[in-house]
Formats: C-alpha cells, structure tokens, sequence
C-alpha cells in the first residue's frame, strides 16, 4: 500500500536562529586543568574557538539550502512522523537503496556520497551501478522529530523501514548502514529477507566464538580487538548514560549548544581517522551543520533514547543468523573490528574489503572509498 507522503524543505524559524546566538554570545564554559587535554574529554581551547566559529562565522542559511538540494519528504509510519531524502536516479534501471545513519550522526553525513551513488555517470563512474537513494532520519532524529511513546528500538525501525521501501514501491532493494545504521539494517534483513538484495555495513557487530577462545588471530585482528576493549573502557560512558537516563542528559543538551557541541563533536574526534586533529578529517562546517539537525529540531534527548530502548526492549536478536549477502567495509578507525569469521558466523558475508583510511563516519569522512565499495558490492547482487 502506498504511504501518503508530502514534500519537506527545512527551514529553520529565525527565532530559532536568534535565540541559539543569544545562547553562544552567553556561554559559560567550565575551567580546565593546567596540562588537561581530550584525555578529560572535549579540549576546552577547541570547543571555545569552535563556539566562536559558530557563533561569528558559521552560516546556517547556506547549509540549509545544500541539504535542500535533495528532494526531501515526511510520511507518517506506525504513528510516528518519518522524514527522509528520496533520490531518485536518472538512470531507469537503478537499484533503490536504503542508508540509515546513526548517532551522533545525521542524514548530513551523506551528502557528499547522495550524488556519485544517484548519478555516477555525471561523477565518472558506470551508470550500471546507480541508485535510487532513500536516506531517512531515524525516529526521534533530526527532521523526523522527536519519538512520542515508548519502543521505538532498533528492531521496531527496521519494520518501519520496510514498510516505508514498500510504501514507494521498491519491491526489491539494498540497505546500508553504519553505527545505529548497521544495527537496523541487520535487523532489516532479518525482518524483510524476501525484499533485501543484499545488505552492505560499514560497521560490524559480531560476539566470539563459543567457549570464550578467540582463536588463532592475524596482528590486525589482535588491534582490532584491543582497540574495541579500549574503546568499552573508555570512550563509552556516552553509551551507559544514555543508555540508562537520557531523559536526565536532555537537560543539558537541550538548553546549552556549547554542551551539546562539546558532547558530540567529542566522538567525531574518537572515531574519526583523523590523528587527534579532527578538523582534518572533517570541516567546522560539516561539523556543525551535524550538530544543527539535533539543535534545531531538539532531538538530543530523544536520540539518547533509542539506546535505553536497545536496552530494555529486543536489543540484538540472539540465535538469528542474517542469511541475505552481506557486505562489509572495515576501516582501520572504526570502533568495533571483529575477525572476518567471527563475522562470519552472524552474517552470510560474500564480500570484505579492509579500507586503507577512515573510521566511523565513513559517508562523511571518505566517501570517495564508502561509493566505490558500496557500488562494488552491490555489483554482486543486482
């Protein structure tokens, strides 16, 4: 059944604008220890010039009209509001795709990739390997708003997921994913196996074997492993906390940008490939026109809330093996880097490529590298 949807424009109240500059010309940011650096958190000398970047410099009206660009929608889907990018190629016999972001991203962190993946053609590639882009902002993201009742967890999207791909009328496509994007992907190919081609995920989630022995390991596959254990020790309080009281965070990121800033752009820097310099990986812009689609919308707090609903509702689906092709990218900064056959033992993996460069935001971060092996694999299932 068709889903009635109405086109979308973002245009942000200059009240909002107002007011959110009333707040940056009012920061008050918290002292640092002599000697303190990120090892504390986020670095109080960046996040004071990137407040006054924003705050004196940054354009908000230009960001917007470049997320314009793309023709955007909202439909409504088991009672929650859903918006979305739905870009249809020029090419007649493009495969329709579905990208889902996750946090703390947004649909910005494609932009860069929207294009080359709906036209190659005009981008130097083979238009035999175009898309039809649906890119949607998860429930309780951005421009789909806030969620409205309890539930909303990852298993419940990907059902919405799919009836929003039927409801255009794909009765056959591809899902892509990273983050939260990878964990409602897999729980879409195993909601709606028939329809999927094939799944591709820039992050993999995969448990040990059995018994607790790993065993035999390549050196990578030993990084990798601790870079993860390194990782849950100390870079994911973010996770307990909004796993357990987002509502208590919301205070905070809903009233402060400089917080709300310090408390994203903290985990661009972690996860990025970037060398402790994350404006090399990243723009301030790109940066702050992220941060935006939380800020404008205020959906901070409401984005927190898909991982207490991870926890208290199905979480990861125990026993269940993804069957439809998958595809994985592994970028050398990515969080979680599993064994290949660790991965193999959850998912139906026929391609994996370990990137040169790049981490978590891959999209956004190297999309150059995300197009050409999101268009590789599919090559394989169209």
């Amino acid at each position: 059944m068709a889903l009635e949807v109405t086109p979308f424009t973002v245009a942000v109240p200059e009240a909002t604008l107002t007011d959110l500059q009333e707040r940056l010309a009012r920061t008050r940011l918290p002292e640092q220890i002599p000697g303190a650096g990120w090892d504390y958190g986020s670095e109080l000398g960046y996040v004071r010039d990137l407040v006054a970047y924003w705050r004196d410099a940054y354009d908000w009206r230009a960001q917007e009209a470049r997320i314009n660009a793309f023709d955007q929608f909202l439909t409504t889907i088991d009672g929650q509001r859903v918006h979305f990018v739905h870009q249809r190629s020029p090419e007649p016999d493009a495969l329709p795709l579905l990208i889902t972001h996750g946090w703390p991203g947004s649909v910005v962190e494609f932009l860069d990739v929207i294009g080359p993946l709906t036209d190659p053609r005009a981008h130097g590639g083979d238009p035999a390997d175009a898309f039809h882009v649906v890119a949607p902002s998860i429930p309780g993201y951005a421009f789909s708003g806030p969620t409205t009742e309890r539930g909303w967890s990852p298993r419940r999207v990907a059902g919405a997921w799919a009836t929003l791909m039927a409801g255009l009328g794909y009765d056959r496509y591809g899902a892509q994913g990273g983050d939260w994007g990878s964990i409602i992907t897999t729980q879409l190919a195993l909601v709606d196996p028939a329809h999927l081609a094939g799944i591709h995920l820039n992050m993999v989630v995969a448990g040990g074997p059995p018994g607790g022995d790993p065993g035999e390991l390549t050196e990578a596959e030993q990084q990798g492993l601790a870079d993860m254990a390194r990782y849950f020790e100390t870079d994911s309080g973010y996770m307990q906390i909004q796993a357990t009281k987002p509502q208590t965070l919301g205070y905070g990121l809903e009233d402060s940008p400089a917080g709300l800033a310090a408390w994203i752009v903290e985990k661009f820097r972690s996860w990025s490939d970037c060398g402790g310099d994350v404006e090399s990986a990243f723009t301030r812009d790109q940066l702050l026109t992220n941060i935006m689609c939380y800020w404008c919308t205020g959906t901070a707090h409401s984005s927190a809330r898909l991982y207490y609903e991870n926890r208290v509702g199905d979480g990861w689906v125990a026993g269940q093996r993804v069957e439809v092709p998958t595809g994985a990218a592994i970028y050398p900064r990515e969080i979680i880097r599993p064994p290949r056959r660790w991965a193999e033992a959850s998912y139906n993996i026929t391609h994996w490529r370990e990137q040169p460069r790049g981490g978590h935001f891959a999209a956004m971060e190297q999309p150059g590298l995300y197009v050409e092996d999101v268009r590789d694999f599919f090559r394989t299932v169209r």
